[in-house]
């Protein structure tokens, strides 16, 4: 399998938020530092983890039982309002990034479902202005 380092289409801006609303997370991953590395403080295992997520995954299929949906990423716009209850600081920066960062309904939706899946992970019922911030900051930096 060959990675490439840095991929750069040159499409039209347009074209470009189109393409980005499909995609529902982007990460940038920079190189690590040696200091980082060496870092000898704990960290969160991986038993850890994978509980954490089967927990998650749990509480998806107790919110969904009784329809077709098994998970969040699964849902449309009509579960996403029924389903993705933010708190009023959560609905205060969602509404600030749709307006800052003109994200379209695709995104608006995806970001929501991933804000969803944030709480889900933080054990959450309602999706705090944290998890909105989180799903936030995974959605591309079109123009960059």
């Amino acid at each position: 399998m060959q990675l490439y380092r840095h991929t750069h289409l040159q499409l039209p801006e347009e074209d470009q938020q189109l393409l980005s609303d499909r995609i529902d997370i982007h990460v940038e991953v920079p190189r690590v530092d040696y200091e980082k590395l060496a870092d000898k403080r704990q960290v969160e295992d991986s038993k850890t983890v994978r509980a954490r997520v089967q927990a998650a995954r749990e509480r998806q299929l107790e919110r969904f039982k009784g329809t077709k949906l098994t998970c969040n990423a699964e849902m449309g716009p009509t579960e996403v309002r029924e389903f993705c209850q933010t708190d009023a600081s959560g609905e205060k920066l969602l509404k600030a990034a749709v307006q800052q960062l003109h994200l379209s309904a695709r995104a608006y939706h995806r970001v929501l479902k991933l804000a969803r899946t944030i709480a889900d992970l933080a054990g959450s019922d309602m999706i705090m202005a944290n998890h909105v911030a989180e799903a936030v900051q995974y959605r591309p930096r079109v123009g960059m």
